[in-house]
């Protein structure tokens, strides 16, 4: 049995934080701002608008504690270490977006039935500096690394904000050139479709590695063809492949091979099958010879190309 641990991973965790940390003050900061201007224009856009930004601050600063928390190092109780608090954040994320978009198809139906009265111009100016903010806080973390899902949930969260901004900015204009007010709440609505939309890959991805789903852009049947057929194996079953966090994937396999064969250098083999063409590092296979380990099969079994199963 052998454990080949891969951790090309932790080199972009510094990098994640750090991103994070910035994006963190750039939208608490512009949140007190857009607070004090949604109250001088009397725009409920804005203050909307600040409620989204603010939620979105409580959900980077959760991402950045589990950023941290899981660069913690491992102990012998929690082999992993707190790797996974990446997924839960990022799930909790997935999660606050839903509520979000749900707050604002609710608040935009309320506006259309009574539109409320808005000063234009500096609600335009307001919105413009908060689009300004939110892609300053987008380019810093798309280029901290995308592999993470924690990033990934809080850099949807910050471009779902500049949604917001865009809308509110469209608004606006809509409102300061025709005096149309419905504007704002037909705008929002078209925002909160689109932010709910976004959830959906943040919510699958994350649900499928708690779920401990093979990963997405790998194929388990191919994988376990792909092993059965190197020289000397015989049959791979009790296959499993999934992700530790985003970006670490895992498998284990029982592997037979021939009665000839050395176990060692079959699974030495596989180990750099599995990491040279599917990127799989972390690796812990149970190789027996054929015929000298009966145990019970769960799952498909993969042998061999044009060979028959084998009764035992």
């Amino acid at each position: 049995m052998a454990h080949t641990h891969g951790h090309h991973h932790e080199a972009g965790r510094g990098g994640s934080r750090r991103a994070l940390s910035i994006t963190l003050a750039l939208t608490a900061s512009f949140t007190v701002a857009e607070v004090v201007g949604g109250l001088l224009t009397g725009s409920l856009a804005l203050l909307a608008d600040a409620g989204h930004m603010l939620s979105d601050n409580l959900s980077l600063a959760l991402a950045l504690f589990a950023a941290w928390l899981a660069g913690r190092p491992e102990t012998p109780e929690r082999s992993f270490g707190y790797k996974r608090a990446e997924i839960l954040a990022a799930l909790a994320n997935g999660v606050t977006l839903v509520a979000i978009s749900i707050w604002i198809f609710v608040e935009a139906f309320s506006r259309l039935r009574e539109p409320p009265e808005i000063l234009g111009t500096p609600m335009l100016i307001i919105a413009a500096l908060g689009l300004l903010v939110n892609a300053a806080g987008a380019i810093v973390l798309s280029r901290s690394g995308g592999e993470s899902l924690n990033v990934q949930g809080a850099l949807r969260h910050v471009l779902a904000d500049a949604l917001g901004s865009v809308g509110v900015i469209v608004a606006a204009l809509v409102i300061v050139l025709t005096g149309w007010s419905y504007a704002d709440p037909l705008v929002s609505v078209a925002i909160a479709a689109l932010i709910l939309a976004s959830s959906w890959s943040l919510l699958r991805d994350s649900t499928n590695v708690l779920l401990e789903a093979t990963p997405r852009g790998m194929s388990a049947e191919e994988i376990g063809r792909r092993m059965a057929g190197a020289e000397g194996v015989a049959e791979v079953h009790d296959l499993h492949i999934w992700e530790i966090t985003s970006g670490f994937p895992a498998l284990s396999a029982h592997v037979l091979v021939g009665q000839s064969e050395d176990c060692h250098a079959r699974r030495r083999e596989l180990e750099a099958l599995l990491s040279d063409e599917y990127g799989i590092s972390h690796t812990t296979l149970q190789v027996d010879h054929l015929g000298d380990h009966e145990s019970e099969t769960h799952g498909p079994r993969f042998l061999p190309l044009g060979e028959k199963p084998r009764d035992r």
